[in-house]
């Protein structure tokens, strides 16, 4: 009898430890209620922020970052913002991530919607933000507003859907860029072309594999070099989705079903790895940094973020590689090259704003007004003049200084370099033929597969490997397997309760634990019953 209550008891006390080890596993999810907006804010009460925003080496952008906190600190005496920063968006994904689970996310955050689409996995962990936005007092444009903010008229209305999740914008744009086709214009026409306003495929591969012809000594004839990769691609994620998106190929539904491995990326890589069988065609990630490539004169179309174009040209301020390396030449921008020039086709991409979720409602208020000074044009103009982003409002664009710095463009080889000029306005006069891909829980990992499909491809056909249906077949099964795509197919779109993706591993080990400590009470009870009935 004592050994039997003894074993109820350890199944009694297995219980109520799974019953802890759950709760604190669902602890940051169960604490905060949906967002209301409160009718007042109370701006006697004071708050402390903290802003998560992410910067390589470039203290320019730092130092606006830096302004504009004290800027607005100096408008709402009450709010105190407090900023991180990190080298990379996957850094600030990671920890946030992991904040959530303690209910310690930061205040306001630099990221990507297809970031936010995993955070909205949490409950009530992100703000959505319409409410906000047409608040009269508080909102865009308000009227008890300390600065002058944009409407919401006045973003540009295919950034400001981008941030849209289940019908529902959970960010606001803060910068946007494309990617572009940085040109050594010199060794174009040396080969005999003529560059055209709008490239095509077809006219990259010709000019690369033309670039790929070596004299008798073995250097190649374009530059006189031992090294001549014509081709180089930086994302390939994005040339993958890009090649598919212009010639209306399957890359995925808007609700997550996966539909990347079709007949048209078969045709895409067979093309591809044709050319990197040849030297035409190679990747950052396998030969480098595009730019180092075109500014020593090794490559002859460098694809890369229109953000990237203060490291490309031979005047470029921020070159990266030893003067006596770099070799002169005309550089040109054009939009990536199209199948159908008639109907461009670009990506648009950049960081967004997203506000977290807190338990005081009026805390969540001063967050989204910090959110807004973002979008103000001293703080969009600024940050926009860095590198080669373009403002995500109409009223910055038509701002006296901005229209003065595109104006100046090739005045200066820093501020008004030519080139970072000419690839903003790449896609400040192609927004309406920018697009982006769906976002769902596990549309990041989609968008690694379409990378590394490109870069499997292109590595086996450095090696001689024969790249025909069998190897696709085979690479096909490799990357889905490798990125669980086949656990994300058919997920609904977020917010839609069916479509939050697996049960948190919390949650999985309480399930199993209660089920366990269940059968074991379950068993024990039998076991008295059966006793019973012998006596």
């Amino acid at each position: 009898m004592m050994k039997t209550n003894r074993i109820r008891r350890v199944a009694i006390l297995l219980a109520l430890l799974c019953c802890v080890v759950g709760l604190a596993g669902c602890h940051g999810s169960s604490d905060t209620t949906a967002f209301e907006a409160p009718e007042t804010w109370d701006a006697s009460k004071s708050y402390k922020l903290t802003f998560w925003a992410k910067n390589d080496t470039n203290k320019t952008q730092t130092k606006i970052y830096e302004k504009a906190i004290a800027d607005f600190e100096t408008l709402y005496p009450n709010i105190d913002v407090t900023m991180k920063l990190y080298t990379d968006y996957g850094k600030i994904y990671n920890d946030v991530i992991t904040n959530i689970a303690t209910n310690t996310t930061p205040n306001v955050c630099i990221t990507y919607p297809d970031h936010i689409a995993t955070y909205l996995t949490g409950e009530n962990v992100v703000v959505p933000l319409d409410d906000l936005m047409a608040n009269e007092r508080y909102g865009l444009g308000g009227s008890e507003l300390a600065f002058d903010g944009p409407t919401q008229d006045e973003i540009v209305p295919e950034f400001l859907q981008e941030c849209v999740l289940a019908n529902s914008h959970y960010a606001l744009p803060y910068m946007r860029s494309t990617e572009v086709c940085y040109i050594n214009k010199t060794f174009v026409e040396k080969l005999g072309y003529k560059l055209p306003d709008v490239l095509t495929w077809d006219f990259i591969w010709e000019v690369s594999e033309a670039a790929t012809k070596k004299n008798a000594d073995g250097t190649y004839a374009v530059n006189g070099q031992q090294v001549m990769i014509p081709f180089i691609y930086k994302s390939t994620d994005n040339m993958m989705i890009q090649m598919l998106r212009q010639c209306g190929g399957g890359y995925s539904t808007d609700t997550g079903e996966i539909e990347i491995f079709n007949d048209d990326t078969r045709s895409i890589l067979k093309t591809t790895a044709s050319h990197a069988q040849t030297g035409a065609f190679s990747t950052f990630k396998i030969s480098g940094y595009p730019a180092n490539f075109l500014n020593a004169g090794q490559c002859i179309f460098a694809i890369d973020s229109s953000a990237g174009s203060t490291w490309m040209g031979s005047d470029a301020p921020l070159v990266d590689i030893a003067e006596d390396k770099l070799v002169q030449f005309e550089t040109a921008v054009r939009m990536v090259p199209q199948y159908d020039t008639a109907q461009p086709k670009m990506i648009s991409q950049g960081p967004s704003v997203c506000v977290f979720n807190k338990e005081d409602p009026d805390e969540v208020m001063a967050s989204w007004l910090f959110a807004q000074y973002l979008l103000t044009n001293e703080v969009q103009c600024a940050y926009a003049q860095t590198e080669g982003y373009v403002p995500v409002t109409t009223k910055a664009h038509e701002s006296d200084e901005y229209q003065a710095y595109l104006d100046a463009a090739g005045t200066d080889n820093d501020l008004h370099y030519q080139v970072k000029i000419d690839a903003t306005k790449v896609l400040l006069e192609n927004a309406e033929n920018t697009f982006t891909t769906p976002v769902f829980n596990g549309s990041t990992s989609l968008r690694d597969a379409a990378g590394q499909l490109v870069e499997n491809t292109t590595k086996s056909s450095r090696r001689k490997e024969k790249i025909d249906d069998a190897y696709l077949d085979a690479l096909f099964d490799d990357v889905s397997a490798l990125y669980h795509l086949d656990q994300i197919g058919g997920t609904m779109a977020i917010g839609d309760k069916a479509a939050l993706g697996p049960l948190p591993r919390a949650s999985i080990i309480l399930i199993v634990c209660l089920v366990v400590a269940w059968i074991g009470i379950g068993a024990v009870a039998l076991r008295d019953k059966l006793r019973s009935r012998q006596t």
